[in-house]
């Protein structure tokens, strides 16, 4: 068992384990969008001012690695890859607006 699994089964507020998986730079902010649409790495960088493609890089990676989004290619020319929220990112969508109504 993982370190990152084991503080998971800790945590019995879903709020508080999102707030820890969305801790980190741009994190919050790819989680919003994903919300709403597919990502493309380069719709990204336009839609979050300020960001590089060294910190997006990261923080998707991250993000894919905690099971919250899915990184698929698109085999379609050009190619290119998208992310989405998995079964376990649209858990917390509900989650993540009920705190956006008390901020």
């Amino acid at each position: 068992m993982t370190i990152q699994m084991a503080m998971e089964e800790k945590e019995t507020c879903p709020a508080q384990a999102l707030l820890k998986m969305l801790s980190g730079k741009w994190k919050p902010e790819i989680f919003r969008l994903a919300m709403d649409r597919p990502l493309r790495f380069s719709s990204l960088l336009r839609d979050i001012p300020g960001s590089n493609k060294q910190s997006l890089a990261v923080a998707l990676k991250d993000l894919e690695g905690m099971g919250i989004l899915e990184k698929t290619t698109i085999k379609t020319k050009p190619l290119h890859i998208e992310y989405c929220l998995t079964e376990r990112g649209r858990f917390f969508v509900p989650v993540l607006q009920q705190l956006e109504h008390l901020g």
